[in-house]
């Protein structure tokens, strides 16, 4: 007769797996992060997860590019996740029974448009058992100094696919004329172009780095939109060029968003906290963004 064949890592994985699921209760997250992760600096994931954990809230971070760091260092390493890998990560957190509370998904840099199709198909399968999910949408797309940073038919992917999921939205300027093609780029042409993403379940807009022609010395523009209303809230213009403030902002705008401040209030407190963040960059002399130290009312 064969000799008996030797339990595999596998099968001893899953008797593991099988016993604690049977006798524990799985991690719970309020927030699904998906945006890029990088080994060095503070963009996507890297800033975004540390900024809603100080307003303690339990975060996953799903990986849609996995970078050595940004590009615009001489040299860099990886690239987008691939689609299966991306789809798993999404579908096994939901295997896992680790969303039963989640409230919100935050949405940043995307690595291909087809991630963009499976995360807004991923997101209306969760809203089937989870009515008041609130997602949060930054479209990462580029700026006015480097242009358009993504692969080709990102806008497209995000009008048709993220748009639609989203609840808020924050593009900065450059951004928003790739979603809304020859609006004006005055103040009422912003306002105009932002109130035309404000269908189906998208409430408001906020646009970061708005109508730079306007600008105070010294000085820069958050526009938020809504329906109803549309208000310039201004916050110092620091001389840093730190990557990641679009990331830090998205994030701290919905953890106040969460926590019910209202949201001309929650703009201007999360512009404050991104410049918080710069000003002590600049005075720790780093290359890379560093967040302030959380204070007490972020503690959770």
């Amino acid at each position: 007769m064969p000799a008996a064949r030797a339990p595999s890592l596998s099968d001893r994985l899953g008797t593991v797996i099988h016993q604690v699921d049977a006798g524990l209760e799985p991690l719970q997250f309020d927030v699904v992060s998906v945006q890029s992760q990088v080994i060095y600096g503070r963009v996507g994931n890297a800033v975004a997860v540390p900024a809603l954990q100080a307003h303690g809230l339990r975060v996953a971070a799903v990986p849609t590019v996995v970078l050595s760091n940004t590009p615009h260092y001489p040299s860099f390493h990886g690239g987008a996740v691939p689609l299966e890998w991306f789809s798993g990560y999404l579908s096994d957190l939901v295997a896992r029974g680790a969303l039963r509370h989640l409230r919100a998904v935050v949405v940043g840099y995307l690595g291909e448009p087809a991630q963009a199709t499976a995360l807004a198909a991923w997101i209306e399968r969760l809203r089937d058992g989870l009515p008041d999910l609130q997602v949060f949408v930054d479209p990462v797309m580029g700026d006015v100094d480097s242009g358009v940073y993504v692969a080709p038919g990102m806008a497209d992917a995000y009008r048709r696919h993220l748009l639609p999921q989203a609840d808020g939205l924050t593009p900065n300027g450059f951004e928003l004329a790739q979603l809304v093609p020859d609006s004006p780029l005055d103040l009422e042409g912003v306002i105009a172009a932002a109130r035309g993403l404000l269908h189906g379940r998208t409430r408001w807009v906020v646009v970061t780095s708005a109508v730079p022609d306007a600008w105070e010395a010294d000085g820069m523009w958050l526009v938020a939109v809504t329906a109803q209303t549309a208000r310039v809230i201004r916050h110092p213009r620091l001389a840093a060029d730190s990557k990641g403030t679009g990331d830090l902002f998205n994030a701290d705008l919905a953890a106040r968003v969460l926590a019910g401040v209202p949201l001309e209030e929650a703009v201007a407190q999360a512009g404050e906290h991104v410049v918080q963040a710069l000003r002590h960059t600049l005075r720790q002399r780093s290359g890379e963004l560093l967040l302030p130290d959380p204070s007490p009312a972020f503690s959770g």
